[in-house]
């Protein structure tokens, strides 16, 4: 094929002097191409000398159209590539033509369906885009992979991200309340995908039926809850190149860390970093663009949302309720009673009667039975052998001090006196502090005084001196007692006669205090 070069050149050569032949033998090209170049200053455009064979795919395009409309539908691996639908035409229907019929034309139809957009500029405040990803991570017990929530403002691109232990709804509205207290503002949007943790329910267009809870959490910000149609991840593209920030930059190398406070603490730094960056074209740092963020969208309320689940539970006889498969426990006097489980990304705590009845730490396990021994301490005296037979209680890292009373009190009053006395003393934990009763064990020990009377006598010197130690103390309340009256004994001088009327009737009382007890009508306590 000559190009407009080779006809320059040839037309150059014959300026130059050269010969047709001359010029032919030079380029090694034939006489009669030099003569249409010289005859044309550039080549003809191509011309099909006969017209083309009549096209064997054009009855077949309608079966490859339904292969391609039921891809939509089916897993992105399992769609048809133009060489299995070569594969079924020749084998299904009998098709005579070659691949490259089909390869061409479902290139087209490709290039026909991608989506195009429009350029969007949101406004400073409107919105922020809401979404996992996942990173691994090294703990000192291995490695873990462990999810992240990230919030992004979708004019400024200011990120936040925040490491949970899952993605449950607890951690996503816990992730949420530490973004919002993070930014200082709270958006009038948030965008999500459709998690089922957020929309329990996609129903038309773009309406979806909310957690509670997350209905909650929208109501107490005021804001209004968003979501993409399905499939449609490039609704929300700041948050979803923020996860790849995350991948990609906070998260390589992988990060060695001894916790999750750890980890958080590294993201946020992360985040504030982040701000000091200029995204795209946009010719400011994403720090300058998230102060107008700052300025146009809502202020966060003076109290924040409660992050967690709540969930109705049914004490059982062994005094526990359960939440996500496991049991946690709770005082006797609530055993067979209808409580309130509240579940944080931390914590569980139980609620009865308005009041916070127990709180433990969030067990991710399965049956796994959170129990605090001061819940079965009443129960402890009435069963004491569980003492030595109840894990609770078996498993219960206590100072050595109570280890050395309970010996002690074994060993001067037998095993079974002693060991209910010593139960008398762990009860004392339930209304005081473990270091208090610990220190009074301690000063008891040095005395040589064991006895339960001593012990809390001890405790309630110590537990003044705490308060009066304390800066800002009130002094305690002066304590007044009475004199006694000791003309009331006086009426015990008196004869006791049947006929006297002094030994019948007592000297009447001061004013203010009750009188006495006729003597005469209770002769036996003269």
């Amino acid at each position: 094929m000559r190009t407009v070069d080779d006809f320059a050149t040839i037309r150059q050569l014959r300026r130059e002097g050269l010969t047709i032949r001359q010029i032919a033998e030079q380029l090694n090209r034939s006489p009669k191409t030099i003569l249409k170049a010289l005859g044309q200053p550039e080549p003809l455009p191509y011309t099909r000398a006969a017209p083309p064979p009549a096209p064997v795919f054009g009855p077949f395009r309608a079966v490859v159209d339904a292969m391609v409309a039921a891809d939509d539908t089916a897993p992105r691996k399992q769609r048809h590539t133009a060489a299995q639908v070569h594969r079924r035409l020749v084998a299904e229907h009998g098709y005579q033509g070659g691949y490259d019929q089909i390869r061409r034309y479902l290139q087209q139809q490709r290039l026909d369906r991608r989506d195009t957009f429009i350029p969007l500029e949101h406004r400073p405040g409107a919105r922020a885009e809401a979404d996992f990803g996942q990173i691994a991570v090294d703990f000192p017990d291995g490695r873990q992979q462990v999810p992240v929530l990230l919030l992004t403002w979708s004019y400024s691109n200011a990120p936040f991200a925040v490491a949970v232990p899952t993605a449950r709804t607890e951690a996503v509205l816990h992730g949420l309340v530490e973004g919002f207290h993070f930014f200082g503002r709270v958006p009038h949007e948030l965008w999500w995908d459709n998690p089922t943790t957020v929309a329990l329910l996609i129903l038309r267009g773009r309406e979806r039926a909310l957690h509670p809870r997350y209905a909650a959490l929208v109501s107490h910000y005021t804001l209004s809850p968003k979501f993409c149609m399905p499939r449609a991840a490039t609704e929300k593209p700041r948050v979803e190149n923020r996860v790849y920030d995350l991948e990609r930059q906070w998260a390589t190398p992988v990060p060695r860390v001894a916790d999750l406070g750890a980890l958080n603490r590294h993201l946020r730094q992360c985040c504030l970093t982040a701000r000091q960056r200029i995204c795209g074209d946009q010719g400011e740092t994403v720090g300058a663009r998230f102060e107008r963020d700052c300025a146009a969208a809502l202020a966060t309320p003076a109290r924040p949302f409660d992050a967690c689940v709540l969930q109705p539970g049914q004490v059982d006889k062994y005094q526990t309720v359960r939440f996500d498969s496991n049991s946690y426990s709770v005082p006797r006097r609530f055993a067979f009673r209808t409580v309130t489980v509240k579940g944080y990304v931390d914590h569980v705590s139980v609620v009865a009667e308005g009041q916070l009845i127990a709180t433990h730490r969030r067990s991710y396990g399965r049956h796994d039975k959170v129990l605090d021994p001061l819940h079965f301490l009443e129960v402890l005296g009435r069963k004491p052998a569980a003492l030595d037979h109840a894990p609770v209680f078996r498993d219960w890292a206590l100072p050595a001090a109570f280890g050395a009373l309970r010996r002690v009190l074994e060993a001067r009053l037998g095993p079974g006196t002693g060991t209910r006395q010593f139960i008398r003393v762990l009860q004392l934990l339930q209304s005081h502090p473990r270091e208090v009763v610990t220190q009074a064990l301690l000063a008891c020990a040095a005395r040589g005084a064991t006895d339960l009377l001593a012990i809390r006598a001890a405790i309630a010197r110590l537990t003044i001196d705490s308060h009066m130690s304390l800066p800002g103390a009130p002094p305690p309340d002066p304590v007044a007692v009475p004199l006694p009256d000791l003309s009331r004994f006086d009426q015990l001088l008196l004869p006791s006669c049947p006929g006297d009327v002094h030994a019948r009737t007592p000297a009447p009382a001061p004013e203010g205090q009750p009188q006495a007890a006729e003597a005469a009508d209770h002769p036996g306590r003269v």
